[in-house]
Parts: structure tokens; C-alpha cells; sequence
């Protein structure tokens, strides 16, 4: 995986900062989308009129997708096909993230800004800007394997037709 870092958020960013709270009627992974980072007008505008290109890096430090544990904030972010690279993420983000099939990316001294391009490289991840590699805190394998599969239910589904064979 490579690309460009799109936007560049500190610590503790919540999931109201991801998708506001007063979109939560709006519940469909097909939908989700249009709201995400609403309140960041200028970047939200960037993702509606597909300014920004699948597989775009979001880099966050500590505690990404931390408050509310609504599953739309990782829904909203699937939707535009991005990585996250956070130093750490919220227990619940990251689990419903992973259900989602969300590709987050744990890197504890990850340092990137709007604009390098970063590359996922086995256990590492490459800022070709700065030249410098940061290690990844792989995730257990099950849950790497759900978001390989794009998501729980995508990962069920093969884990039933494999036993029908």
C-alpha cells in the first residue's frame, strides 16, 4: 500500500470529530460517507468530490477514534477506501474497524504530515518524504484476517463456504 498522507491529526481524536453526532440517523455504510469529518469542512469537501484517491493515509497520534462507540465513524472512512496510521486507537474504533474491514494501521512512532507519501511495507511503514521507516504493531492474525477479507461479515461468509466444500 502506498499513497499520500490526506490529513494529519493530533491525539485524542473522537468519534465525534469523525462523524458528528447529529448525523447518527444516518446509519447505512452507503450513506456514511457524505459525513465523514463534517465539521472539517474543507476536508470533507476533498472526500465528497473525490479529491482524494483510495487508499489516502489519515496519521493520527494517540488514542484515534476515542468517545462514543458509534460504528459509523469507521463506516465513514471505509467508505473512501483510507488507511489510518495512529500511534494507537481507541479499544472500541479499533474492533469496530476491523468488523468493517477498515485497514488500520498501529504505529507507535509514526511521524508523517499532510503531503508525504507513506508506503506499507511488511512490518513497517515508509515516509518517503522524511526517508525514515517506523515500525508496526502487527494485529493478532484472526483480526488481520478480517480485515484482509474486508470485514466480519465478508469473513464469515468465506469461513462458511469453506466448510461446505
Amino acid at each position: 500500500m502506498r499513497g499520500k498522507v490526506v490529513i494529519k491529526l493530533g491525539d485524542d481524536i473522537s468519534t465525534d470529530v469523525i462523524y458528528p453526532g447529529r448525523f447518527m440517523a444516518t446509519v447505512l455504510p452507503t450513506e456514511t460517507p457524505a459525513y465523514a469529518f463534517a465539521d472539517s469542512t474543507d476536508f470533507n469537501k476533498k472526500l465528497k468530490n473525490k479529491e482524494v484517491p483510495k487508499n489516502s493515509f489519515i496519521v493520527a497520534d494517540d488514542n484515534f477514534g476515542c468517545g462514543s462507540s458509534r460504528e459509523q465513524a469507521a463506516s465513514c472512512l471505509k467508505g473512501y477506501d483510507l488507511i489510518v496510521v495512529a500511534r494507537n486507537f481507541s479499544r472500541i474504533f479499533l474492533q469496530n474497524s476491523i468488523n468493517l474491514g477498515l485497514q488500520t494501521i498501529i504505529c507507535p512512532t509514526i511521524d508523517a504530515k499532510e503531503g508525504d507519501e507513506l508506503e506499507v511495507k511488511g512490518d513497517s511503514v515508509v515516509n518517503h518524504a522524511s526517508g525514515k521507516t517506523f515500525k508496526i504493531e502487527p494485529l493478532p492474525k484472526a483480526r488481520q484476517a478480517i480485515i484482509d477479507a474486508g470485514g466480519l461479515i465478508n469473513y464469515t461468509r468465506q469461513k462458511l463456504l469453506e466448510k461446505k466444500k
